[in-house]
């Protein structure tokens, strides 16, 4: 159990009302990247505040009232999954480095660069993104964050994010792993199953193309036979 001192501030609103907790800021960071803490460990006192610096605490009452609880713990539970940790400094900008990483490869690899036709680098996605100034949530999903960056990174990068059709077809002793992996990025229009191959149609972002090319001729040690059908703006 974290000491006081060393605890941050995990709070929650309800309403007009705040409800906070003294967490470890180490376990709070692990629990919120999705790992199994114990909230035994994770508190500093097994109590949630209305002000947690004051020590004005919450009453059953209360806490049934807004959380369908009044167990500490398990209210606990809900305030670090649904509200927001206060985390130290270092933590918050290794969190931002992290989620700027994933959304920069997010971007990547649906859009590309008009005059080339060809994917921007993620380092040069990280680049316009620093000139751009945008803001980073570091515990919001990443894909969700996509669109507000774009927006953003367009008034310095041109960036399309058109849909190409792209005609696959395999040799049927790799069709089955090659529509699973297929599957797993993008949905088939469709297709047809032959004697001797696969053959399907797919919609993909421009910018992964080279990426459906490269993993499909490493599996099929390059008898894929991948094509271009048409650009979709």
């Amino acid at each position: 159990m974290v000491s006081i001192e060393e605890a941050v501030i995990a709070r929650i609103s309800r309403g007009h009302e705040s409800f906070e907790i003294l967490v470890d800021p180490e376990l709070a960071l692990r629990f919120k990247k999705g790992e199994s803490v114990s909230m035994d460990r994770m508190l500093a006192v097994n109590e949630v505040f209305k002000d947690a610096r004051k020590g004005e605490k919450v009453s059953p009452s209360e806490l049934e009232k807004n959380f369908g609880s009044s167990d500490p713990l398990k209210v606990a539970e809900k305030i670090l999954k649904e509200g927001d940790v206060q985390l130290k400094t270092e933590q918050r900008r290794e969190m931002v480095e992290e989620k700027k990483k994933q959304i920069a490869a997010i971007i990547s690899k649906q859009g590309m660069d008009p005059r080339t036709k060809l994917p921007h680098p993620i380092q040069r996605i990280l680049n316009a993104m620093e000139q751009a100034h945008v803001n980073i949530d570091p515990f919001k999903p990443a894909r969700a964050q996509v669109n507000p960056v774009l927006e953003k990174l367009r008034e310095i990068l041109p960036i399309s994010t058109e849909k190409i059709e792209v005609a696959v077809k395999i040799p049927v002793e790799f069709a089955g792993k090659a529509s699973h992996i297929i599957r797993e990025i993008t949905e088939i229009k469709k297709e047809e199953w032959r004697q001797d191959h696969w053959f399907a149609i797919i919609e993909i972002p421009a910018g992964m193309q080279a990426d459906i090319y490269e993993k499909l001729n490493s599996l099929t040690s390059g008898r894929a036979d991948v094509k271009l059908v048409k650009e979709k703006l």
